[in-house]
């Protein structure tokens, strides 16, 4: 009952083993050879912590280098077993270690398991000897105690299975002798016990058998046949029975092995000897290795490869030409020297490719392998990497790396690394092999599309066709494939009480910006909106860019003349007004008041008085400018009871719009004056009564309209001085509002626009300001001023210049008053690529002398007059009656950039 016990004591030492190889970081198995198919090897799947449940998933897989598949692992019970037929002596020959190296490797995270499968021996090969019979010349003369060498047996089994015993049939005459050096060889040799008598017996019948120590036993024989032999009596003998040598690997063919010599004791014939590769000669010693009969000389005739056989062992015999002849024996032993005349070789084995560009830093990207043919230190091989980058080697296992991202990747930056893995050994000199890896980076949408500017200004003019292609934004996004495909959309909103995809209209693969319905500077003149670029990855990044639409203005309105002159078409009403013929020269008759829906230049407008027909010098004139109707001399009653004036109102347009407006001058004795005077007064005082709790009301309005806006020109007219003096010159006009000067006044003021600008912003807020702002456009290359702002006196102001097109109206004071107040507008011109910024006054400063509300130069100013002054006044104090009301002068300076601020009286 031992047997049990010892089983247990076997298993336990068999898992003692496994465990302690495991904690080394190897799972060790073993399994005998010619195992059948489906033997249990070991539960790799529990031993290396997996889940059995999760080797499908993860991908399980077992990669054997260089072997056939030999074990295999079920993935349905995590089990290694046999596959196919394992022959030991067939995979490892007499190597006394033998073992089967298996990776596995699993998915999600990847990983690299070695395994080592022991192939344990079995007795399976039973011994051979060369020959099945073999044929002996003994002479016999020969004394007892000679020796005959004989051939041993050879085992392809290892250990215990190999170890071999040998035994001879009985007999008289002979015994065997064997022996063990200590190259681990065993000789035999037969040896003569009592001479021999060819007379008596002739041939002598022996079995020599050999037993292995396996178990079972397993045993070869070879029959020898003994022929006594009669003459030559001395055999040739060596100096040596053994002789050691040792070659390079890498000799040359015909290099001198070694030049043996035996000697005969016998004379003549008996004594001249040849040498021979004694029978039968091993086949990787007769390709190997050639022996001169007559010399004894042994070359090389084949090629010498350590890798492939490091030992030959050559019996050599020497055999005299007696009758019979006779032989001597020696074995020469050849041992190969290493040289390094291997290279390493690389194995690569992708898993990970490509690389994302957010794989986190660990990452196995590929597994090495590397192998050297050399032993020693011409074996030894290391690796490296090169170029540097964010890969690197990490060693795993003895000659296994892995190649390990270590850092960040960008595929816009690189997108493909192509690195090189050299392996060099430790020989003298150094052998290496490389191999190349193309490692591309796989594109993520870590990009949103970028536009080249934040914000975009477009230029339309008003009226334009519906479907107008105004403007194309352009995004890029430099990823790849999907992740770059850009497409664009409008930032929807509402404008007013419409929604912006009501104006315009964006192409969502080419970004053309298209107006949907004709614009109109009079309504919106300026459309701020956003166009969203947004790729096609996953998840989609985006970026906006504003675009500011700037509604340039056509000259599409003709002036309107104010009641009382209101009229429809292009003439306008008419009126009549009493005059004195005892007016002095310069006497205001009336004013004549007028609007332009447009801006800028096409709102300028200038008044003339047509000439009458069959009428002579007429003693009236018009203000250019002003729109008043003075008289040019003293009345005479030449001049007649009735004058019919035509005065033509016209805007600076191209091409210029008109309205005519027509004005019947009485012309009346002082007494008739004062007559109609007093049926207009008493007309007037019938009414007067009716409105004038209304007037009341309106002239409390209109007082705090006035103050407002005098405290609001006063307040610019600081802050514009103050920016002026803390201004550094500038070669530039860079981004900010543009400066209004503003004016107001209480009396009879023309204006060119009676409404009130609509500006509409991104933030959808509808601006009903004092001015529209302008886009800020860089002077022109060819601009000869470096930034300094040229001002206009009163010569320029009385005529001003033609802008050139690219002039845009910046900023318009508009507010609209009836009967006796009304507000002027100014306004400043911004200088497009054309030139610097510029002042366009509507107001007329023609008429030699200002009137109120009017600008006036200082006394001698020229074009460079630095000094301008406003007055604000009721009207003209030449006019008869009530004391006129105390008028208000503000003076302030126009400065050039740079220059020094100077005090103004």
């Amino acid at each position: 009952m031992e047997g049990p016990p010892r089983v247990q004591h076997l298993l336990f030492s068999v898992l003692l083993f496994t465990a302690w190889r495991m904690g080394s970081g190897q799972v060790h198995y073993s399994v005998l050879e010619e195992a059948k198919h489906g033997t249990f090897v070991g539960r790799i799947a529990q031993d290396l912590g997996l889940e059995v449940g999760e080797l499908v998933s993860r991908l399980f897989r077992v990669v054997s280098k260089g072997r056939k598949d030999y074990l295999e692992v079920n993935l349905q019970n995590g089990i290694l077993f046999v596959n196919s037929r394992i022959d030991r002596e067939e995979m490892c020959g007499r190597n006394p270690v033998c073992s089967i190296h298996l990776e596995m490797i699993v998915d999600k995270p990847l990983q690299v398991f070695h395994v080592e499968v022991d192939i344990k021996d079995i007795n399976d090969n039973p011994p051979m000897f060369p020959e099945n019979k073999k044929e002996i010349n003994i002479a016999e003369s020969r004394p007892p105690d000679t020796r005959f060498p004989l051939d041993g047996a050879s085992d392809a089994d290892v250990g215990e299975s190999a170890a071999l015993t040998y035994r001879l049939s009985p007999s008289e005459y002979f015994a065997l002798d064997v022996q063990s050096n200590s190259e681990q060889t065993t000789s035999l040799s037969l040896i003569l016990r009592k001479s021999l008598d060819r007379e008596q017996t002739q041939q002598h019948h022996l079995l020599l058998t050999a037993t292995d120590g396996g178990k079972p036993e397993l045993t070869g024989s070879v029959q020898l046949l003994i022929k006594v032999l009669d003459v030559n009596d001395n055999a040739p003998q060596f100096d040596q029975s053994v002789y050691k040598v040792r070659m390079l690997e890498n000799a040359l063919n015909g290099t001198l092995v070694i030049q043996l010599n035996a000697s005969d004791a016998d004379d003549g014939t008996n004594g001249n000897i040849l040498y021979l590769f004694r029978s039968p000669v091993p086949p990787e010693v007769q390709h190997t290795f050639h022996i001169r009969p007559n010399t004894g000389e042994i070359r090389i005739k084949g090629e010498l490869d350590f890798e492939k056989n490091n030992r030959y062992e050559i019996q050599v015999e020497a055999i005299d030409k007696g009758n019979p002849p006779m032989a001597g024996h020696c074995t020469v032993l050849v041992e190969i020297l290493d040289t390094n005349d291997n290279s390493p070789q690389v194995s690569v084995t992708s898993l990970s490719l490509p690389v994302r560009e957010d794989s986190p830093l660990g990452t196995v990207i590929a597994l090495i392998s590397v192998s050297d043919g050399d032993s020693g230190a011409n074996g030894q091989v290391t690796c490296s990497l090169s170029p540097t980058g964010p890969f690197t080697l990490v060693s795993t296992f003895r000659n296994y790396y892995s190649l390990v991202l270590e850092g960040p990747v960008d595929r816009e930056s690189v997108p493909t690394y192509e690195l090189v893995v050299t392996a060099r050994d430790s020989g003298m000199p150094a052998l290496w092999s490389t191999a190349s890896i193309s490692v591309d980076i796989e594109d993520v949408n870590d990009n949103a599309p970028s536009f080249e500017k934040p914000v975009y200004t477009v230029f339309v003019k008003e009226n334009n066709p519906p479907g107008s292609h105004i403007f194309t934004v352009s995004a890029s996004d430099p990823d790849a494939q999907e992740n770059s495909l850009v497409s664009y959309s409008l930032v929807d909103r509402w404008i007013g009480e419409r929604p912006l995809s009501s104006y315009v209209s964006v192409h969502s693969e080419s970004g053309k910006v298209y107006v949907l319905q004709p614009l109109d500077h009079e309504e919106l003149e300026l459309l701020q909106f956003q166009v969203t670029a947004r790729d096609s990855g996953f998840p989609p990044l985006g970026s906006n860019v504003s675009l500011q639409v700037f509604v340039l203005d056509e000259n599409d309105n003709a002036p309107q003349v104010l009641p009382p002159l209101a009229g429809s078409g292009a003439s306008g009403g008419s009126v009549t007004k009493l005059v004195s013929q005892s007016v002095a020269p310069g006497h205001v008759v009336m004013k004549i008041r007028a609007v332009d829906a447009d801006s800028g230049y096409n709102a300028w407008i200038s008044y003339e008085l047509l000439p009458g027909v069959g009428v002579g010098h007429s003693p009236f004139r018009v203000g250019l400018y002003t729109g008043e109707i003075r008289t040019t001399r003293v009345l005479e009653e030449a001049d007649g009871p009735l004058r019919m004036l035509l005065v033509l109102v016209k805007d600076h347009g191209e091409p210029a719009l008109s309205v005519t407006a027509t004005v019947s001058v009485s012309l009346l004795e002082s007494g008739q004056v004062l007559k109609a005077s007093s049926e207009v007064v008493g007309a007037v005082a019938e009414t007067g009564v009716r409105k004038e709790t209304g007037l009341i009301d309106v002239n409390v309005y209109l007082i705090i309209a006035i103050c407002s806006v005098s405290s609001l020109l006063v307040l610019s007219l600081l802050l514009y001085v103050a920016l002026r003096c803390s201004a550094p010159p500038q070669g530039r006009y860079g981004p900010g509002k543009p400066m209004l000067v503003c004016s107001n006044e209480a009396g009879s003021w023309s204006y060119s626009q009676h409404r009130l600008q609509k500006v509409y912003s991104g933030e959808e807020t509808i601006k009903n300001d004092l001015m529209a702002f302008s886009p800020n456009l860089p002077p022109c290359p060819s601009q000869s001023h470096s930034g300094e702002q040229q001002e206009y006196g009163a010569e320029q102001l009385g005529k001003p210049k033609q802008p050139n097109p690219d002039w845009r109206y910046s900023a318009s004071l508009r507010a609209g008053m009836h009967s006796s107040v009304h507000l002027e507008e100014a306004g400043i011109l911004r200088a497009g690529p054309g030139g610097p910024d510029q002042q366009w006054p509507t107001v007329s400063s023609a008429t030699p002398e200002p009137e109120a509300g009017e600008v006036s130069p200082p006394v001698g100013a020229g074009v460079n007059s630095n000094s301008w002054t406003f007055k604000y006044g009721p009207g003209n104090p030449k006019q008869p009656g009530p004391e006129p009301k105390k008028q208000t002068q503000v003076s302030f300076l126009l400065r050039r950039k740079g220059e020094a601020s100077q005090p103004h009286p």
